[in-house]
């Protein structure tokens, strides 16, 4: 059984910064990428970001674009979300998590094979 656990969470003040990570343990599979998502309260989940193996392409949704960077290795499957200039908005349970093949949208929270139990980010005004 596959398990991807994350890390990092917290509470930070608007302007500050954290750092998730997310290893996978169990049993060895391989990533085509991995992705972050998250969810506000009464919100459905949203993709964050998700960067891809063999091209090192990052994808990143327009909300985090120039504040958050993903990053991380696919040996092990592990994947890293640096987050500045935090927001209020930013505030959600953060999950991460794989594909292992390549799909057309990687936005699309259907498309990944396996998913974290997630991290909660608070940022308080």
């Amino acid at each position: 059984q596959v398990q991807l656990v994350e890390s990092g969470g917290g509470l930070v003040q608007a302007g500050g910064s954290l750092r998730l990570s997310c290893a996978a343990s169990g049993r060895t599979f391989s990533s085509y990428a991995m992705g972050w998502f998250r969810q506000a309260p009464g919100k459905e989940r949203e993709f964050v970001a998700t960067i891809t193996w063999g091209s090192g392409r990052t994808y990143y949704a327009d909300s985090v674009k120039g504040r958050f960077t993903i990053s991380g290795d696919n040996a092990p499957n592990t994947v890293y979300l640096q987050m500045s200039s935090l927001k209020p908005e930013d505030t959600a349970v953060y999950s991460c998590a794989a594909a292992i093949y390549r799909v057309p949208d990687w936005s699309k929270d259907y498309e990944y094979n396996y998913w974290g139990q997630g991290t909660q980010v608070t940022v308080t005004s």
